[in-house]
C-alpha cells in the first residue's frame, strides 16, 4: 500500500502521526513523507544552515521510523500565505501523481499555524476524488501547540473519529522526536516529550488502547 504524509514543517510528521508511520512501515507499506515548507527562516537570526540542519533531523527521524528520507520542498516558513495557493497545489499534485498514494495524512484544517491550514487545503485539493485518482482515504491529524490553541474564529475544532493503535510504536515516535531535540520544549509545554507521550496515552485511553494517534476523516472511499 502506498501512503503519503504531507506536512508543512520538519517535525510535523512525527508530532502528528509518527507512530502511524512506524506502523505502516512495519506492515510493509511504502510511506512517502513530503515536507512543504523549510521550517526555519521565520525565526530570529535564522540562516540557511538552520534549514539544512532541520532537513538532517527529518532524515534521521525517518530512519528511526524505518521509512525513506523525506521529499523537501522549499516554501517559506510561516509565510505560505504570501504564495499563490495554486502554486502550492501544483507542487503537491506533482508528487501525488508520482507517488500515487492510497492513504494520505496531513494537517487539520483548523490549526492555529497558517502553514498548516494552507497545506491542508492544498493537499485536499490535490487529492480530491476525481476519476483515476488513487487516493481512497485522507486523514488529518493534530499537531501539538497548534491544533489545540486554535479558536473557533480560525476554523472548526479538531474532532477525531479515527484512531490508530500505536501501543507498539510509541517508543519509535518518541525516539524520532529526539532527532528534533532543538524543536522540543521543556515540560509542561504542549510540545515536550512528556506531553506528547501523555497525548498518545490519553488518545489511547479514549478507545481502550495503551496508546493511539487520533485523526479526523476527510475522505473515506473504502
Amino acid at each position: 500500500m502506498s501512503v503519503l504524509v504531507a506536512v508543512a514543517h520538519p517535525d510535523d510528521e512525527v508530532l502528528g502521526c509518527g507512530g502511524t508511520i512506524a506502523r505502516h512501515a512495519k506492515h510493509g507499506d511504502d510511506v512517502s513523507i513530503l515536507i512543504v515548507a523549510e521550517g526555519a527562516t521565520s525565526r530570529r537570526d535564522s540562516n540557511r544552515e538552520d534549514v539544512i540542519h532541520l532537513r538532517k533531523c527529518a532524515e534521521s527521524a525517518a530512519q528511526v521510523l524505518n521509512v525513506k528520507s523525506p521529499i523537501f520542498l522549499s516554501f517559506p516558513d510561516n509565510r505560505m500565505d504570501s504564495i499563490d495557493q495554486l502554486d502550492v497545489i501544483k507542487e503537491i499534485e506533482t508528487h501525488v501523481d508520482q507517488i500515487r498514494p492510497e492513504i494520505v495524512y496531513t494537517h487539520h484544517g483548523g490549526d492555529l499555524n497558517i502553514d498548516h491550514r494552507i497545506v491542508h487545503a492544498a493537499v485536499v485539493t490535490a487529492c480530491r476524488p476525481i476519476p483515476g485518482s488513487p487516493v481512497r482515504q485522507i486523514f488529518s491529524f493534530e499537531a501539538a501547540s497548534s491544533t489545540e490553541w486554535a479558536t473557533s474564529a480560525i476554523g472548526q475544532p479538531f474532532k477525531p473519529v479515527h484512531y490508530v493503535d500505536i501501543s507498539e510504536f510509541l517508543s519509535s515516535k518518541l525516539t524520532a522526536l529526539k532527532c528534533y531535540q532543538p524543536e522540543m520544549r521543556p515540560f509542561p509545554h504542549a510540545r515536550s516529550m512528556e506531553a506528547i507521550e501523555a497525548q498518545a496515552r490519553l488518545r489511547g485511553c479514549q478507545v481502550g488502547m495503551a496508546a493511539a494517534e487520533a485523526f479526523q476523516t476527510e475522505l473515506d472511499l473504502k
